[in-house]
């Protein structure tokens, strides 16, 4: 993403921010976006080789960006990557908490015995702890390691991705529903605790978006919808999913301070619509 194609004008140069799950869909799209609002990117993931891609097409783009290998859920990991991070750009200014996800094992039946799934009563513990702590501890532990350079700084943020599950839940996905209402708890409460440090903490919710991640339960084998996607659409009244793209102006949006400095605790809904309908 270059300058021009910024859909929000937003000026982040001399700022350096740090994007966990820097390799996957959205967040790679984000950090192409902080890139491109002058912003020096460090991109954090398990997979080096994804972080490196996003790295390549940023700085081909023009932009100023690097990769790290790092595990939101090992605290050591984490602080390996900031004496780095320290040393490459300077001081975090912007923290995006974008590691997270579902996994297929943490997938439940929609109704209990309707043998569309693995029944509730035999999800794995080992399971929903690692989509329960991938989510909130993937957030929690990035929080405590980087926004300690952020604190007496001024026009530093906090901004964790949360979902539309965190408002009301969504069938099958038990542990990730938790997981995300917890993110959106965790980011009043933190917005709270660090407001006299100066450090503004928000969150966006998208609505639903068709990626990798949720593929399974989005489309048959033969790419045909299935019966969820059916539901879904018929519950945003904008009749579509969203786009990776359409997160990037509110994130820019919230990372600026001359756009929202007076903006700190809040879960912003990016959904078509989803969480104003009630069905009727």
């Amino acid at each position: 993403m270059k300058r021009t194609d910024l859909p929000i004008n937003c000026d982040l140069h001399g700022k350096v921010a740090v994007v966990t799950g820097a390799g996957g869909v959205i967040c790679s799209e984000l950090s192409e976006g902080l890139a491109a609002a002058g912003a020096q990117v460090a991109l954090l993931d398990l997979s080096l080789a994804k972080a490196e891609a996003c790295a390549a097409k940023i700085v081909a783009d023009g932009g100023i960006a690097k990769a790290y290998s790092a595990n939101v859920l090992e605290r050591r990991s984490l602080e390996e990557c900031r004496v780095q991070i320290l040393a490459d750009f300077g001081k975090c200014d912007i923290l995006i908490n974008g590691a997270g996800g579902n996994h297929p094992r943490a997938t439940t039946e929609e109704f209990a015995g309707d043998g569309a799934g693995t029944p509730f009563f035999e999800l794995g513990k080992e399971d929903a702890e690692f989509v329960f702590g991938l989510n909130f501890m993937g957030t929690l532990l990035p929080s405590q390691v980087f926004t300690r350079d952020m604190a007496g700084r001024e026009g530093c943020s906090v901004i964790n991705i949360s979902s539309m599950n965190s408002f009301r839940p969504l069938t099958k996905v038990p542990a990730y529903s938790a997981a995300k209402a917890a993110v959106s708890n965790f980011t009043q409460w933190l917005a709270v605790h660090l407001s006299k440090s100066g450090i503004r903490v928000n969150a966006i919710a998208p609505g639903f978006l068709s990626t990798a991640q949720n593929k399974e339960l989005l489309w048959n084998k033969d790419g045909t919808p299935t019966l969820r996607t059916g539901k879904i659409l018929a519950a945003t009244p904008m009749g579509r999913f969203g786009l990776p793209q359409e997160l990037v102006a509110p994130v820019l949006f919230l990372a600026d301070p001359k756009a929202s400095g007076f903006i700190t605790g809040i879960v912003l809904p990016i959904d078509g619509g989803f969480s104003a309908y009630s069905g009727v």
